[in-house]
């Protein structure tokens, strides 16, 4: 293939960090008007190398060429005049300006006599890119105002008002709804018709086999192949991005349910949930899972005492609730990992020392002081443990990568026993070989007599882990499936999670 009929050339690309080789030697092409899935491990240097295309990291050696002719990408604004947009996994939106004005961030039409900004063109303009996406929410809201996936579907329309012909999106599935998601896919398939390329960067396999045209592997800072999507099969794909064979994607766990943990009894949340009513057992994993919205995760928010209820009882073992603080539901034996690690789960700025021992301070220190040494010996040892991969202790917990973040959250709540561990989506922006590393950790918190709470919106993973599933649907928990053989129909979940009985 000539350099002419290709849209990008990555030549001999490398990048360092202090201690780390994100990209050694990376060489591959993406054609135009294509679909090019981007796959590997967290910290493989997917993120990396679409951060070096849309000039927030400057390469250390090689060189990138568009369209056939070398380019020095210094900023993110010179990316934007070569047609090059991203959408990263954290969001870049300012909260208090309304959705039209963060689409147009920078760029806002004004009138050539004034100097005013002209709302009502903004908001046309605007308008028309949420209509491609099949978005409905209000132009002139708040983007502070939006869920967490309406947010990320007007990051998307912000990158679409760049008319970009590359199009970098980087796990932008993992929390949108299924009709987002599809509007979404639609969207793709529309612009590389019009000749836009886009880089996929996703863990979830059905999406890549769905949608790519190609796919490269990243595996420690290096490329190891890239091939058309139809010469590619899924094991052997896997295989590929963690370096090993992984023979069960779900790995086996025996019935070992025993006694009753856990007790949830008509619980209620005004405007979140209404009549909840359930109970796992020590040794069981219990799902659920509905569309966001549903409920689900204050539900889980509610038991572990971060959301208030309005009635309904809770009961742990002898302890009774609902608790009124996560504090108070620690105390009783309950252990959370929340949905939204970087918001509620990690402080980010802070040293991976300081979010490991957060929730059990009081174990490294005398007399309410921290002890400097004995923190940092029981971190070196949880690290191992969980095979935490950081360069230090001390680098700030936001440059790890997604799967040692949920690692080290997980590392934070397992230095105790508790009695229930609620796992708030514990794969969400995982890769396929952490994925497999966290349900073994969960099948051994199981064997171990622990009761566990996971949420989840994959169905794969929900019924290849869970022996029973809650489903819920617009704050109510419609109905509970028996799991034991790992064989429900995800038709019947679905059924369930749009309010449809199930006889």
């Amino acid at each position: 293939m000539q350099t002419q009929e290709l849209r990008i050339r990555f030549k001999r690309v490398s990048k360092r960090f202090p201690g780390v080789q994100a990209l050694d030697q990376v060489s591959f092409d993406v054609q135009p008007g294509c679909v090019h899935a981007l796959v590997g491990e967290n910290g493989a240097g997917k993120s990396t190398l679409a951060k070096t295309l849309s000039g927030a990291h400057q390469l250390d050696e090689g060189v990138i060429e568009l369209d056939g002719q070398p380019v020095s990408i210094r900023d993110a604004r010179q990316a934007q005049a070569l047609g090059i947009a991203i959408v990263y996994q954290e969001f870049n939106l300012i909260p208090h300006l309304s959705v039209s004005e963060n689409v147009f961030l920078g760029r806002w039409p004004r009138s050539p006599w004034s100097g005013l900004i002209q709302l009502r063109q903004l908001h046309a303009r605007t308008r028309q890119l949420l209509d491609e996406l099949e978005l409905s929410v209000p132009v002139h809201a708040t983007v502070g105002s939006l869920s967490v996936a309406q947010q990320q579907m007007v990051e998307i329309a912000k990158a679409l008002s760049l008319q970009a012909r590359v199009l970098i999106l980087d796990e932008p599935s993992a929390i949108l709804t299924p009709h987002e998601l599809t509007a979404l896919f639609r969207l793709m398939r529309r612009l590389t018709q019009n000749g836009t390329s886009i880089i996929y960067i996703s863990h979830r396999m059905d999406e890549i086999f769905a949608l790519a045209d190609h796919v490269t592997v990243l595996r420690d800072g290096r490329h190891i192949s890239t091939k058309p999507i139809h010469d590619v099969g899924r094991d052997s794909l896997i295989h590929e991005t963690v370096g090993r064979s992984l023979d069960q994607e779900f790995p086996h766990r025996k019935d070992c349910r025993g006694s009753r943990v856990l007790h949830v009894e008509e619980l209620c949340a005004n405007r979140a949930f209404d009549g909840v009513s359930f109970d796992i057992c020590e040794g069981e994993v219990f799902a659920l899972t509905g569309l966001i919205g549903s409920g689900r995760s204050s539900v889980a928010k509610a038991i572990f005492g971060a959301v208030r209820c309005s009635g309904g009882r809770v009961e742990l073992d002898n302890h009774l609730g609902p608790f009124r603080s996560p504090r108070a539901a620690m105390r009783s034996g309950i252990a959370m990992l929340p949905e939204d690690r970087k918001r509620e789960g990690l402080l980010l700025e802070r040293p991976l020392r300081e979010n490991i021992t957060l929730a059990h301070r009081e174990d490294v220190a005398t007399l309410g002081f921290i002890i400097s040494g004995r923190e940092k010996k029981a971190v070196a040892g949880l690290m191992v443990q969980h095979d935490v991969r950081a360069a230090a202790t001390e680098v700030a917990a936001a440059t790890l990568s997604g799967g040692n973040q949920q690692k080290a959250m997980l590392a934070r709540w397992l230095q105790r026993s508790y009695r229930l561990v609620i796992l708030d989506e514990p794969t969400r922006g995982v890769d396929i070989g952490a994925k497999v590393e966290m349900y073994l950790k969960l099948n051994a918190m199981a064997q171990a007599g622990t009761a566990i709470l996971m949420i989840s919106s994959e169905l794969p993973e929900v019924i290849g882990m869970a022996d029973r599933i809650g489903v819920m649907c617009e704050g109510r928990l419609m109905g509970i499936l028996d799991n034991a053989e790992r064989d429900t129909a995800q038709e019947q979940i679905m059924r369930l999670v749009v309010g449809e009985a199930v006889t």
